[in-house]
């Protein structure tokens, strides 16, 4: 092999050694030879998760950035991780950010959301919101958690139904009870069945209300009557309330007497006065009570009727003048 064809395969090879470079760069800069390296972004999580440098930051599934560093904080409790944002990005700062698990075998990346349309946007050197989602670990470990308390609770069950041993459970105690009360459950399947035959053939009043449909209909009438009484009754206390409300309010003659002072004062000296006249009659005071209580101004008004009709019958065959001296004679 000679000098040139030497020298020839080392070029080839440092070209295709550049070529390899050259994708590579172009992959890692996503086609950008002199790209704007944007603007960072911290934040702050109790534990990574496996996160790592060069993982992507995403917002609302389309990526914007990727993971450029990750450290423990200075106060060393918490980890940070350094996230590089596109410029042409804008990340509000009621955006929250977490670490998103790609599948069961895929790698973790930061997923942030949109936030509020009219928030500020985060500056560079800024620290965004962060919350915590459960990772794999977590969701398995829970998982775990889940199916012993399962166990258990399928231990007990299993105990109480099956027994221990020592106490019956519940299918002993539910044979015990069969077995000593087989006597007592065969009558009275005997007499459900006398039951549901009298109840198929329409005897007594619950077999006749089920086959009889006239009874039906009878007792849904009276259910309805019911109803309407008790609408009934429901309007006559509405309005025994609204006499009452009018009562308290002194409206009407029962309003005023109750609460009105002078119509009760009024009504206090009527009846005073009743009681007074009264009295009056009952001692024979007064024109009319002498005349309850005295004889003998009755006696006198019957001997005047009787004259009166003497005078009246002796009318008959006398004139006009004639008559009046009579009735005058008879009278006085």
């Amino acid at each position: 092999m000679n000098n040139a064809q030497q020298t020839a395969r080392v070029g080839l090879f440092f070209l295709l050694g550049l070529a390899l470079t050259w994708v590579t760069f172009e992959t890692l800069s996503d086609g950008k030879v002199f790209k704007d390296r944007g603007y960072t972004l911290v934040a702050g999580f109790e534990s990574l998760k496996e996160l790592k440098q060069g993982d992507e930051v995403r917002m609302a599934g389309v990526k914007i950035g990727s993971v450029e560093d990750t450290h423990l904080s200075p106060s060393g409790r918490r980890a940070e991780a350094i996230l590089r944002i596109d410029p042409k990005v804008v990340i509000k700062t009621d955006a929250t950010a977490s670490i998103v698990m790609a599948g069961l075998i895929g790698t973790n990346y930061i997923g942030i959301d949109l936030g509020s349309a009219d928030a500020a946007p985060l500056k560079d050197g800024a620290e965004i919101q962060t919350r915590v989602t459960p990772d794999i670990n977590t969701i398995m470990s829970e998982i775990g958690n889940l199916g012993k308390k399962l166990e258990g609770a399928l231990g007990s069950i299993s105990g109480a139904v099956n027994g221990d041993g020592k106490t019956p459970g519940l299918f002993q105690k539910i044979d015990k009870v069969v077995t000593e009360n087989s006597e007592k459950i065969s009558v009275t399947m005997t007499n459900l069945q006398d039951v549901t035959t009298k109840l198929n053939k329409g005897e007594g009043t619950l077999g006749r209300l089920i086959n009889d449909p006239k009874m039906h209909d009878e007792l849904v009438a009276g259910v309805t009557e019911i109803r309407a009484a008790a609408t009934d009754a429901r309007n006559f206390i509405a309005n025994a309330q609204a006499i009452v409300d009018q009562v308290k309010a002194g409206k009407g003659a029962i309003g005023a007497l109750v609460f009105d002072e002078k119509t009760a004062t009024d009504l206090k000296s009527s009846v005073a006065n009743l009681r007074s006249v009264s009295d009056k009659l009952a001692k024979g005071e007064g024109t009319l009570g002498k005349l309850i209580n005295d004889d003998t101004i009755l006696r006198d008004a019957q001997a005047v009727l009787k004259k009166a009709n003497t005078a009246i019958d002796g009318l008959g065959d006398s004139g006009p003048i004639t008559a009046l001296g009579v009735v005058a004679n008879s009278l006085f």
